[in-house]
Protein backbone atom coordinates (compact mmCIF):
# COMPACT_ATOMS: atom_id res chain seq x y z
CA UNK A 1 0.00 0.00 0.00
CA UNK A 2 1.37 3.66 -0.84
CA UNK A 3 2.52 5.49 1.89
CA UNK A 4 -0.40 8.16 0.91
CA UNK A 5 -2.84 5.81 1.35
CA UNK A 6 -2.09 4.72 5.11
CA UNK A 7 -3.50 6.65 8.03
CA UNK A 8 -1.65 8.57 10.80
CA UNK A 9 -2.57 7.22 14.05
CA UNK A 10 -1.78 8.59 17.66
CA UNK A 11 1.22 6.35 19.22
CA UNK A 12 -0.64 4.02 21.34
CA UNK A 13 2.26 1.75 22.94
CA UNK A 14 4.08 1.97 26.34
CA UNK A 15 5.24 5.31 27.70
CA UNK A 16 8.21 5.64 29.77
CA UNK A 17 7.76 7.64 33.38
CA UNK A 18 6.99 10.52 33.87
CA UNK A 19 10.60 11.38 36.19
CA UNK A 20 12.99 9.38 33.26
CA UNK A 21 11.30 11.65 31.00
CA UNK A 22 12.42 14.27 33.04
CA UNK A 23 15.97 13.35 33.47
CA UNK A 24 16.78 12.60 29.96
CA UNK A 25 17.65 16.20 29.39
CA UNK A 26 19.74 16.56 32.58
CA UNK A 27 21.86 13.28 31.75
CA UNK A 28 23.34 14.60 28.31
CA UNK A 29 23.54 17.95 29.36
CA UNK A 30 25.80 17.06 32.13
CA UNK A 31 28.03 14.79 29.80
CA UNK A 32 28.72 18.22 27.85
CA UNK A 33 29.16 20.20 31.08
CA UNK A 34 31.84 17.75 31.68
CA UNK A 35 33.54 17.67 28.52
CA UNK A 36 34.20 21.19 28.62
CA UNK A 37 37.31 22.18 30.25
CA UNK A 38 36.84 25.24 31.87
CA UNK A 39 33.88 23.60 33.89
CA UNK A 40 36.18 21.05 34.94
CA UNK A 41 38.84 23.19 35.88
CA UNK A 42 36.25 25.67 37.99
CA UNK A 43 34.73 22.32 39.71
CA UNK A 44 38.45 21.58 40.92
CA UNK A 45 39.18 24.82 42.22
CA UNK A 46 36.06 25.09 44.17
CA UNK A 47 36.85 22.05 45.71
CA UNK A 48 40.06 23.67 47.40
CA UNK A 49 38.55 25.89 49.72
CA UNK A 50 36.15 22.28 51.35
CA UNK A 51 39.16 20.74 51.35
CA UNK A 52 41.21 23.33 53.90
CA UNK A 53 38.15 23.75 55.60
CA UNK A 54 38.41 19.78 56.36
CA UNK A 55 41.97 20.65 57.43
CA UNK A 56 40.39 23.48 59.74
CA UNK A 57 37.98 21.12 61.06
CA UNK A 58 40.92 18.59 61.87
CA UNK A 59 43.07 21.00 63.40
CA UNK A 60 40.55 22.50 65.89
CA UNK A 61 39.68 18.58 67.01
CA UNK A 62 43.31 17.71 67.75
CA UNK A 63 44.87 20.73 69.59
CA UNK A 64 47.16 18.37 71.69
CA UNK A 65 49.04 17.55 68.48
CA UNK A 66 49.67 21.59 69.24
CA UNK A 67 50.49 22.58 72.74
CA UNK A 68 52.79 25.16 71.55
CA UNK A 69 49.50 27.38 70.07
CA UNK A 70 48.48 30.13 72.33
CA UNK A 71 44.98 29.98 74.11
CA UNK A 72 44.23 33.07 72.40
CA UNK A 73 44.60 31.59 69.22
CA UNK A 74 43.02 27.84 70.39
CA UNK A 75 39.49 30.09 71.07
CA UNK A 76 39.72 30.71 67.32
CA UNK A 77 39.42 27.68 66.06
CA UNK A 78 36.15 26.98 67.73
CA UNK A 79 34.03 25.43 64.97
CA UNK A 80 30.56 27.11 64.99
CA UNK A 81 27.99 29.35 62.66
CA UNK A 82 30.66 31.69 61.84
CA UNK A 83 32.78 29.09 60.20
CA UNK A 84 30.36 27.59 58.07
CA UNK A 85 29.14 31.06 57.06
CA UNK A 86 32.83 32.03 56.07
CA UNK A 87 32.89 28.92 53.86
CA UNK A 88 29.03 29.01 52.66
CA UNK A 89 30.06 33.00 51.24
CA UNK A 90 33.01 31.44 49.11
CA UNK A 91 31.44 28.48 47.87
CA UNK A 92 28.83 30.82 47.06
CA UNK A 93 31.45 32.56 44.82
CA UNK A 94 32.17 29.69 42.63
CA UNK A 95 28.40 28.45 42.18
CA UNK A 96 27.72 31.81 40.38
CA UNK A 97 30.95 31.28 38.57
CA UNK A 98 29.83 27.98 37.26
CA UNK A 99 26.10 29.13 36.47
CA UNK A 100 27.61 32.05 34.52
CA UNK A 101 29.38 28.75 32.37
CA UNK A 102 27.32 26.64 32.32
CA UNK A 103 23.45 28.47 32.81
CA UNK A 104 23.90 29.78 28.89
CA UNK A 105 24.66 26.77 27.40
CA UNK A 106 21.32 25.13 28.31
CA UNK A 107 18.32 27.19 26.99
CA UNK A 108 19.85 29.28 24.75
CA UNK A 109 21.28 26.79 21.78
CA UNK A 110 17.50 25.30 21.89
CA UNK A 111 15.98 29.07 21.28
CA UNK A 112 18.28 29.74 18.38
CA UNK A 113 17.58 26.77 16.71
CA UNK A 114 14.13 26.95 17.06
CA UNK A 115 14.13 23.57 19.05
CA UNK A 116 11.11 24.28 21.36
CA UNK A 117 8.51 22.76 19.21
CA UNK A 118 10.67 19.56 18.61
CA UNK A 119 10.83 19.07 22.61
CA UNK A 120 7.20 20.15 23.28
CA UNK A 121 6.30 18.01 20.70
CA UNK A 122 6.53 15.31 23.17
CA UNK A 123 5.06 14.44 26.25
CA UNK A 124 7.18 17.29 27.89
CA UNK A 125 5.71 20.69 29.36
CA UNK A 126 6.78 24.08 29.53
CA UNK A 127 7.16 23.61 33.17
CA UNK A 128 8.99 19.72 32.80
CA UNK A 129 11.35 21.41 30.77
CA UNK A 130 12.42 24.34 32.95
CA UNK A 131 12.47 21.58 35.89
CA UNK A 132 14.66 19.40 33.61
CA UNK A 133 16.99 22.40 32.82
CA UNK A 134 16.96 23.29 36.42
CA UNK A 135 18.07 20.01 37.39
CA UNK A 136 20.97 20.11 35.16
CA UNK A 137 22.09 23.49 37.34
CA UNK A 138 20.97 22.06 40.67
CA UNK A 139 22.64 18.83 40.40
CA UNK A 140 26.59 21.05 39.36
CA UNK A 141 25.98 23.16 41.66
CA UNK A 142 25.25 20.76 44.69
CA UNK A 143 28.33 19.78 44.14
CA UNK A 144 30.42 22.31 45.51
CA UNK A 145 27.66 23.92 48.10
CA UNK A 146 25.68 21.69 50.47
CA UNK A 147 27.27 18.34 49.15
CA UNK A 148 31.05 19.49 50.91
CA UNK A 149 28.88 21.67 52.96
CA UNK A 150 27.27 18.66 55.08
CA UNK A 151 30.70 16.49 54.72
CA UNK A 152 32.07 18.94 56.77
CA UNK A 153 29.83 18.88 59.07
CA UNK A 154 29.12 15.11 59.80
CA UNK A 155 33.14 15.52 59.79
CA UNK A 156 33.12 18.07 62.74
CA UNK A 157 30.32 16.15 64.47
CA UNK A 158 32.15 13.02 64.11
CA UNK A 159 35.47 14.15 65.54
CA UNK A 160 33.63 16.13 68.36
CA UNK A 161 31.62 14.20 69.45
CA UNK A 162 27.81 13.92 70.43
CA UNK A 163 27.38 16.72 72.73
CA UNK A 164 28.36 19.04 70.16
CA UNK A 165 26.07 17.62 67.61
CA UNK A 166 22.94 18.22 69.95
CA UNK A 167 24.64 21.41 70.59
CA UNK A 168 25.02 22.77 66.84
CA UNK A 169 22.70 20.13 65.04
CA UNK A 170 20.86 23.07 63.15
CA UNK A 171 24.26 24.34 61.38
CA UNK A 172 23.56 21.36 59.36
CA UNK A 173 19.92 22.14 58.63
CA UNK A 174 21.13 25.72 57.92
CA UNK A 175 23.57 24.79 55.53
CA UNK A 176 21.49 22.46 53.51
CA UNK A 177 18.18 24.97 53.50
CA UNK A 178 20.70 28.41 53.10
CA UNK A 179 22.47 26.51 49.85
CA UNK A 180 19.49 25.26 48.43
CA UNK A 181 17.78 28.71 48.42
CA UNK A 182 20.37 30.06 46.80
CA UNK A 183 20.95 27.64 44.08
CA UNK A 184 17.03 28.71 43.16
CA UNK A 185 17.92 31.88 43.28
CA UNK A 186 21.05 31.17 40.82
CA UNK A 187 19.71 28.55 38.60
CA UNK A 188 16.51 30.90 37.84
CA UNK A 189 18.88 33.92 37.48
CA UNK A 190 20.95 31.75 34.64
CA UNK A 191 17.83 30.03 33.09
CA UNK A 192 16.43 33.34 32.85
CA UNK A 193 19.23 35.12 31.39
CA UNK A 194 20.04 32.13 28.78
CA UNK A 195 16.43 32.20 27.88
CA UNK A 196 16.58 36.01 27.65
CA UNK A 197 20.24 36.61 25.43
CA UNK A 198 20.65 33.36 22.83
CA UNK A 199 24.39 34.29 22.70
CA UNK A 200 25.94 32.16 25.11
CA UNK A 201 29.02 34.44 25.98
CA UNK A 202 26.24 37.15 26.38
CA UNK A 203 24.41 35.43 28.46
CA UNK A 204 27.30 34.22 30.89
CA UNK A 205 28.23 37.73 31.06
CA UNK A 206 25.03 38.72 32.29
CA UNK A 207 24.76 36.18 34.61
CA UNK A 208 27.81 37.95 36.30
CA UNK A 209 26.15 41.16 35.89
CA UNK A 210 22.75 40.75 37.40
CA UNK A 211 25.34 39.93 40.96
CA UNK A 212 27.78 42.30 40.25
CA UNK A 213 26.02 45.68 38.96
CA UNK A 214 22.96 44.88 41.76
CA UNK A 215 25.41 45.45 44.74
CA UNK A 216 27.11 48.60 42.88
CA UNK A 217 23.52 49.66 42.86
CA UNK A 218 22.65 48.80 45.58
CA UNK A 219 25.41 50.37 47.86
CA UNK A 220 24.42 53.35 45.22
CA UNK A 221 20.90 53.60 46.45
CA UNK A 222 22.32 53.53 50.33
CA UNK A 223 24.59 56.14 49.70
CA UNK A 224 22.69 58.59 47.99
CA UNK A 225 19.44 58.42 50.33
CA UNK A 226 21.40 57.73 53.32
CA UNK A 227 19.09 54.79 53.84
CA UNK A 228 19.86 51.03 54.03
CA UNK A 229 17.34 49.49 52.46
CA UNK A 230 19.24 49.45 49.20
CA UNK A 231 21.15 46.54 50.20
CA UNK A 232 17.51 44.96 49.22
CA UNK A 233 18.24 45.22 45.68
CA UNK A 234 21.65 42.88 46.53
CA UNK A 235 20.78 39.52 46.81
CA UNK A 236 24.17 38.21 47.75
CA UNK A 237 23.71 40.69 50.67
CA UNK A 238 20.22 39.56 51.33
CA UNK A 239 21.07 35.82 51.07
CA UNK A 240 24.13 37.25 53.76
CA UNK A 241 21.54 38.42 56.21
CA UNK A 242 19.30 35.04 55.43
CA UNK A 243 22.17 33.10 56.23
CA UNK A 244 23.56 34.61 59.22
CA UNK A 245 20.33 34.32 60.87
CA UNK A 246 19.64 30.86 59.75
CA UNK A 247 23.50 30.08 61.44
CA UNK A 248 22.50 31.86 64.62
CA UNK A 249 24.87 34.29 63.90
CA UNK A 250 24.14 38.52 64.62
CA UNK A 251 23.15 39.65 61.05
CA UNK A 252 24.68 42.83 59.70
CA UNK A 253 23.05 45.85 59.78
CA UNK A 254 20.46 46.49 57.55
CA UNK A 255 17.13 45.29 56.50
CA UNK A 256 15.35 42.67 58.24
CA UNK A 257 15.25 38.96 57.67
CA UNK A 258 12.04 38.86 56.58
CA UNK A 259 12.38 41.55 54.34
CA UNK A 260 15.05 39.96 52.56
CA UNK A 261 13.00 36.70 52.18
CA UNK A 262 10.16 38.78 50.50
CA UNK A 263 12.71 40.52 48.26
CA UNK A 264 14.23 36.74 46.94
CA UNK A 265 11.10 35.89 46.79
CA UNK A 266 10.03 38.66 44.60
CA UNK A 267 13.44 38.27 42.78
CA UNK A 268 12.41 34.71 42.02
CA UNK A 269 8.68 35.01 40.81
CA UNK A 270 10.36 37.84 38.26
CA UNK A 271 12.54 35.09 36.45
CA UNK A 272 10.13 32.63 36.58
CA UNK A 273 7.57 35.28 34.95
CA UNK A 274 10.77 35.30 32.08
CA UNK A 275 10.97 32.08 31.25
CA UNK A 276 7.25 31.73 30.80
CA UNK A 277 7.25 34.63 28.66
CA UNK A 278 10.56 33.34 26.54
CA UNK A 279 9.98 29.98 26.51
CA UNK A 280 7.11 29.47 23.80
CA UNK A 281 7.10 27.17 20.98
CA UNK A 282 5.17 29.10 18.79
CA UNK A 283 6.24 32.92 18.30
CA UNK A 284 3.63 35.07 17.05
CA UNK A 285 4.60 38.00 15.27
CA UNK A 286 2.31 41.26 14.60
Amino acid sequence: MAIYKRGYERYRGPLNGHWSRLLVLPRFAWQRLFQQRLVLVLMIASLIWPLLCGLFIYLSNRLDLLPSIPGDIKNMLNINGKFFLIFMNTQAVFSVMLAALAGPGLIAPDLSNNALPLYFSRPLTRLDYVVARMTTLVGLLSLVTWLPGLLLFWMQSGMAGWDWFTKYWYLGVAVFCGFAVWILVVSLVALACSAYVKWRIVAGGLVLGFFFILTGVAQMVNAVLRVDWGSLLNPTRSMYILWSAMLGEEPPPGPGVWACVAMLTAMAVILGLILERKLRAVEVIS
